[in-house]
């Protein structure tokens, strides 16, 4: 089943390579223009945010909570009824020490807010804590896929292997290397490695307000 989108494109294909343009070129403009550093920190109001800009082109529910029950695998995310409920408990939790992050992060995830693209515009969101808080980010180039899913499939039971994860990856290199490299990783997690973000530096200045 092909996702209703803005651009009437039916093959699954054809609209995963052009939502990974779409969406990463945002992505890139977002760090490039200095307005991802504007948004306010650990809200659901600031991932709604980044979801709006990388896929606005692309989807009408952009930035909107998801109006449909979601699962991946044997796992359901929170159900849409009790969803915003979620959202609002998540919003106060606290997201000054790694631990109270990766934690917030976690729960974040088992929320799942989004019909689709959670999990890019939610390591993104991570980041923006792990910046703000630490001066530091997750060097996502550093970690394996398969130990990472497998930690984010745990995290709604305990949190403790993510943590060390993360935490052997962290970095204080916040420079636009490091933020690009990191962005094709998180892309490559969710099967998306057409494009790369270094194409997509300097391009226009439509991501500026």
């Amino acid at each position: 089943m092909v996702l209703a989108n803005k651009l009437g494109i039916d093959n699954a294909a054809e609209l995963a390579r052009k939502e990974e343009e779409l969406s990463k070129k945002k992505a890139v403009q977002l760090f490039e223009s200095g307005q991802l550093f504007a948004l306010e920190v650990g809200t659901f109001k600031s991932l709604a945010q980044i979801h709006e800009l990388l896929f606005e082109e692309i989807y009408d529910f952009a930035g909107k909570i998801r109006d449909v029950n979601i699962a991946k695998d044997d796992f359901q995310f929170t159900p849409r009824i009790f969803l915003e409920q979620s959202l609002l408990y998540i919003d106060k939790l606290p997201h000054q020490t790694f631990d109270e992050i990766i934690d917030k992060y976690a729960d974040m995830n088992v929320a799942h807010p989004f019909r689709e693209g959670n999990g890019r515009s939610m390591r993104i969101w991570l980041d923006c804590m792990l910046r703000a808080s630490l001066g530091q980010v997750v060097d996502w180039n550093a970690v394996d896929k398969d130990a990472y899913f497998n930690a984010m499939v745990r995290s709604h039971v305990s949190t403790g292997e993510l943590k060390y994860l993360l935490l052997q990856a962290l970095t204080d290199d916040l420079g636009r290397a490091t933020f690009f490299k990191g962005l094709d990783h998180s892309y490559y997690y969710e099967g998306y490695n057409y494009y790369q973000a270094e194409m997509f530096t300097g391009i226009g200045d439509e991501g500026r307000e």
